[in-house]
């Protein structure tokens, strides 16, 4: 019974563990989850219903018992004043044989009586103890199971809490490992020691200027003085910004999932500027400033050209934001699915999850060291995933449709001239 009434949620949770990318993503496979999890919070109240009910018959039952007590009482009562009887009886036996006789059969029926009262309270007993055993028992392991529920919730909420603190523990050496390989990808220059006052986390030159990179990471896993450290950190950045040679564009790389509570990105102090960004706008955003790196004298360039690198700027700024936005957005919502399973798949259930999820592995196409990520080959990729998805059918949004086939890299790169 119990089963068939799991039958929905199970559906469910399988439904949710099975969901592919595309799952996520279309409205209308949403719709059909969302429809199953209906039947399965109805299965769910039908179950608490269930519980309930058998809770009513467990203080019926207790009822039952109290009552069967003080009919106990009143039992020995009668018993009392049998005995009472009794004894008057045998004084008067004294007088007549007859009235002892008579007596006699009297005493011999009570005592047929009072034999049959005590077996039968003997069996009432005796059901009593057997139901109070059972109560305990089932109690005591609706509490251990409630206990054991309580404790499994805290260990996910811990082991999420260290998490955290372990990856924004490693940001600092993430931010300056991607800095190195973006520097040895572009072939810029890394600065492992400036040359001026002041220990920035990462320094690289570009233009014959220094551009620093700070990393920047909450210490705790409450967030909401995070803001207030950022804000603190933009006067703390002034001793990089007026000394010689510094770029007076500055940067603080914060992890992604503190976007939430970040208002600005961008701060003009006046003398000099400071943009707060992740790990994933370091690579457009180096790109852009090595960009202009190619004019000799920045003097010389015409109006067009200025107007050119103002535009690529704008668009890898844009590009850059618009991808934060939309990582953030499945950043957050695959943590909300991955909370659910924590909270709301059965343990036992849970731990299978976990066994599958250790057996499962990515392996995105690695990077040769010199060998050039060519556009041609990011546009026939892109067009070869698009005639995929025409041949399959796959209807997208139109706002992820567009944004494959407008993006840059399908735009055939000009020779030089």
């Amino acid at each position: 019974m119990m089963s068939e009434m799991l039958e929905k949620l199970s559906l469910f949770f399988d439904k949710i563990k099975n969901i592919t990318f595309w799952g996520r993503v279309l409205p209308w496979t949403w719709k059909s989850i969302r429809t199953l999890s209906y039947e399965a919070y109805s299965e769910y109240r039908q179950l608490v219903e269930s519980l309930a009910r058998n809770s009513k018959e467990l203080e019926q039952g207790r009822t039952s018992i109290a009552t069967l007590e003080q009919e106990n009482e009143q039992l020995k009562i009668y018993n009392a004043k049998f005995d009472k009887e009794l004894a008057i009886k045998q004084s008067e036996v004294a007088n007549s044989n007859e009235k002892i006789e008579k007596l006699s059969n009297k005493i011999s029926q009570f005592s047929a009586e009072i034999a049959s009262l005590k077996e039968s309270e003997a069996g009432m007993r005796k059901q009593y103890e057997g139901k109070i055993t059972t109560l305990d028992e089932t109690q005591k392991r609706i509490e251990n199971e409630r206990k054991q529920e309580v404790e499994n919730r805290h260990q996910a909420e811990i082991q999420k809490i260290n998490s955290l603190k372990e990856n924004w523990s490693r940001h600092e050496t993430t931010v300056k490992e991607t800095i190195k390989a973006i520097c040895q990808k572009h072939i810029i220059q890394y600065i492992e020691k400036p040359p001026f006052k002041g220990n920035p986390d990462n320094t690289i030159k570009i233009c014959d200027e220094y551009v620093i990179f700070d990393a920047k990471s909450p210490v705790t896993e409450d967030l909401k003085s995070f803001p207030q450290y950022i804000r603190n950190q933009l006067n703390e950045v002034k001793k990089y910004a007026n000394q010689e040679g510094v770029k007076k564009d500055i940067f603080l790389v914060v992890p992604s999932n503190t976007l939430d509570v970040i208002e600005n990105f961008s701060f003009n102090m006046g003398a000099y500027n400071v943009n707060v960004i992740t790990i994933d706008a370091l690579e457009p955003i180096i790109i852009a400033l090595k960009k202009i790196e190619e004019y000799e004298i920045i003097k010389e360039l015409t109006p067009e050209e200025r107007e050119n690198i103002c535009r690529i700027i704008g668009r890898f700024t844009h590009t850059t934001k618009r991808r934060i936005q939309i990582d953030h957005f499945f950043a957050r919502q695959f943590l909300e699915v991955l909370t659910k399973c924590e909270s709301d798949i059965p343990h036992d259930m849970f731990e299978k999850v976990e066994e599958f999820e250790k057996a499962e592995i990515l392996n995105p196409s690695t990077e040769k060291r010199g060998k050039q990520i060519l556009n041609k080959e990011l546009i026939k990729d892109t067009s070869r995933l698009q005639q995929e998805i025409e041949a399959k059918e796959i209807v997208l949004p139109p706002a992820i449709k567009e944004g494959i086939t407008s993006f840059p890299l399908l735009k055939e790169d000009k020779p030089e001239a």
